[in-house]
């Protein structure tokens, strides 16, 4: 990719991953608006807090039971609340003033914040009217743009700000504000783009956590924490409202003529898609009432953009099967695959959005639409078969992998390929020209890097509008687009090898009676081995079962037990993959579907109304679906033996696409404890995931455990 600077100066985004090890988790302060509370959660008595405690709430409050301060008994209820869930108490009187007040379990500690209380409050049932009415809206907008910059109305209409802007993170980290509303005094930052070093990585991750946070006063000047004779300096303060922000982060919207700041965060499938940041020129702020209604209003927006995302999918899901049909009507009407090519290559530059099409098989090269010269056609084909032989290759870079097309970029600078692997082998390539596109910044994002590396890290100073041409980069792929390439490929694939085998079946007969019987035996080997092995794991089990009952140790008979359990668990794997998985992609639903029916035979009767599926097709290839199968396997089992005592609950299984990757996920609402099992299973499951290249999140499901694996497609 080439980037050519307003001014020539050639250059790429900042790189400032030194926010990335600041440790905003623990700041030891808070913003002085508000009271923090620390008590010792085995005795609730004080061991610590912050801000002006004695002016505004008592003047002797450290080592005083917490109960006593906030003139309310709590205790008894404290054990069945989780740690780091809301818990909304009664008001507080202070001083001279009335305040909110929330708890939360941190560690070992229970704390109390205490924030300003408004004078005049909405009820209950005119906020949920309020909110009725703006989802309501939401539901009636056309698209994505339409539908965030009705967010941005009313989430300026609920916190009064100057400015409210909806950010939306791209591929490569970086934000652009897709809507905004504001007063006409602040400047517009719509359609700008924002580097992925303004909001840093570990900052992202608290988003997802404390998904409303609030600076009342970008000037405050932070409240330590005390502490009596605990120490409180490590205290995490992760899912705080009133924790202290990074001083960078204070300079940044200093830089930006912000006198009060909050955010709220847009999160999608459990993934920080956007944010929706409000600004205002002079201090303000927001009631727990009015950050719990924005809360609930980013939850209606976030599953309204998968609403369009996923009726988008829709229709470009069916507009590519219906010209996939009409493509693949013509490879029986025509004589050859020569002549099916010249007849539908328009058709096939439209299937995919692609500017030109070229086909080539050995010393035969058939080219339409915008292309590359045949010799570098030909220069693609021969980089690209090896890499396009699996899967579908894409890249709307052309030239940043292959260095070579840079010369010809203007007609080709995005590719989609694939081989047939025919002898010689058929590499079909879609090229997309390129698209020179204007990406308006707000502030040059190079000004702030500093050519000392071991210099301290600033924020930008300028955030004044800056252009950047991109050259070199053609519109990117989607996932619908590789998937519908695929299928044509094998759709022709499998048109030219019944071609092949109709004109061959008069001269061949004998032969492919041969190849039959070949088959026949392979079969039957297959089904053979397959015999063997499940004996074999069948007697290990067996042999496992008499150990465990006659060992006489509890100790060593739970062992052997689990290593039974393991052994059925990899058993019932094999099984379903011999009886169902016939090619290298398989339909992972479909699949883990299978599956579970196997797995709930095993169970009691009474599990079979209560474990749920909710499965989107998803193609993977044979080996990831074993894998995926085995982690399936575990943490079904786990549910099903420790989350209700052994008695039947409600277990819901979700399997979905985000873009290029799986997400599954198994949720109980039992008595399980989020990191309560360190045995092989975990540590099985944890190896497989890895081997994936994929992530763990282990969580609460307020009750229950709920696990989510995510990891990509192909």
């Amino acid at each position: 990719m080439e980037i050519e600077l307003r001014d020539g100066v050639a250059g790429s985004a900042p790189n400032l991953t030194a926010c990335d090890q600041e440790p905003i988790h623990i700041p030891g302060s808070i913003q002085p608006h508000g009271l923090l509370l620390v008590a010792d959660a085995s005795t609730l008595t004080l061991i610590g807090g912050a801000g002006d405690m004695e002016v505004r709430l008592q003047s002797q409050w450290l080592g005083c039971a917490l109960g006593q301060i906030l003139r309310q008994d709590f205790a008894a209820n404290l054990d069945s609340w989780p740690e780091g869930v809301v818990v909304p108490l009664k008001a507080i009187q202070g001083v001279s003033e009335l305040f909110d007040a929330v708890g939360r379990r941190i560690a070992n500690t229970f704390t109390v914040e205490l924030e300003p209380a408004p004078v005049h409050t909405l009820s209950a049932a005119a906020v949920l009217a309020r909110l009725e009415t703006i989802n309501h809206g939401f539901e009636q907008a056309s698209d994505l743009r339409d539908l965030c910059g009705r967010a941005a109305i009313a989430f300026r209409g609920l916190t009064n700000f100057d400015h409210v802007m909806v950010y939306r993170f791209i591929d490569d980290g970086a934000g652009v504000v897709l809507a905004e509303d504001r007063n006409a005094v602040r400047a517009s930052f719509l359609n700008h783009h924002f580097p992925a070093s303004d909001i840093p990585m570990q900052a992202r991750t608290l988003y997802v956590r404390n998904r409303v946070r609030l600076i009342p006063d970008v000037g405050y000047t932070p409240a330590p924490l005390v502490s009596g004779s605990s120490d409180l300096a490590s205290l995490d303060m992760s899912d705080l409202a009133l924790r202290s922000v990074s001083p960078v982060h204070i300079q940044y919207l200093k830089n930006m003529g912000v006198g009060a700041s909050a955010s709220v965060s847009i999160v999608r499938n459990g993934v920080l898609w956007g944010l929706i940041a409000c600004h205002n020129r002079s201090p303000k702020y927001l009631s727990y009432d009015v950050r719990s209604a924005c809360d609930a209003l980013a939850g209606s927006l976030s599953r309204q953009i998968r609403a369009i995302d996923e009726a988008e999918r829709y229709r470009e899901r069916l507009r590519l099967r219906s010209l996939e049909d009409a493509v693949a009507v013509r490879l029986g009407v025509e004589a050859s695959i020569t002549d099916f090519f010249a007849s539908t290559s328009v058709q096939l530059c439209e299937m995919l959005a692609s500017d030109g099409f070229a086909v080539v098989q050995g010393d035969d090269l058939y080219s339409a639409g915008s292309c590359p010269e045949d010799v570098d056609i030909r220069a693609v084909s021969d980089w690209v078969q090896p890499l396009a032989i699996a899967e579908p290759y894409r890249t709307h870079e052309l030239a940043r992998q292959f260095p070579a097309a840079a010369a010809f970029q203007e007609r080709a600078s995005g590719l989609l390929a694939t081989t047939m692997s025919t002898e010689p082998p058929t590499i079909l390539m879609w090229f997309r020209a390129e698209q020179i596109e204007m990406v308006n910044w707000a502030g040059n994002p190079h000004k702030s890097l500093s050519p000392d590396p071991r210099a301290q890290l600033t924020p930008r100073a300028s955030f004044e509008a800056w252009s950047q041409t991109v050259r070199g980069k053609s519109r990117p792929w989607t996932l619908l687009e590789t998937e519908s390439a695929s299928r044509l490929m094998k759709t022709i694939f499998d048109a030219r090898q019944n071609r092949r085998v109709r004109d061959l079946n008069r001269e061949l007969t004998a032969t492919i009676a041969d190849n039959e019987r070949l088959l026949l035996q392979k079969s039957f080997l297959i089904r053979e081995i397959s015999h063997r092995t499940r004996n074999s794991l069948q007697l290990v089990s067996s042999f496992l079962s008499l150990q465990a009952r006659d060992v006489g140790d509890e100790v060593l008979s739970a062992q052997l037990g689990e290593a039974r359990r393991r052994i059925l668990a990899v058993a019932l794997v094999h099984s379903r993959l011999n009886s169902d998985i016939r090619s290298e992609a398989v339909d992972l639903s479909r699949y883990l579907e299978d599956l579970c029916v196997d797995i709930r035979s095993s169970m009691d009767a009474a599990w079979t109304d209560h474990i749920s599926l909710k499965l989107t097709p998803i193609i993977v290839s044979a080996d990831k679906a074993v894998n995926i199968g085995l982690i399936f396997t575990e943490l079904l089992i786990n549910a099903n033996k420790c989350a209700y005592g052994g008695l039947p609950g409600p277990i819901a299984i979700v399997l979905e696409q985000d873009c290029n990757r799986f997400r599954l996920i198994v949720a109980d609402s039992g008595s399980g404890r989020v990191g309560s099992r360190q045995g092989f299973g975990s540590r099985m499951v944890v190896a497989i995931v890895k081997s994936l290249r994929g992530e763990l999140v282990e969580s609460s499901n307020a009750p229950g455990r709920r696990v989510m694996i995510s990891a990509p497609i192909s």
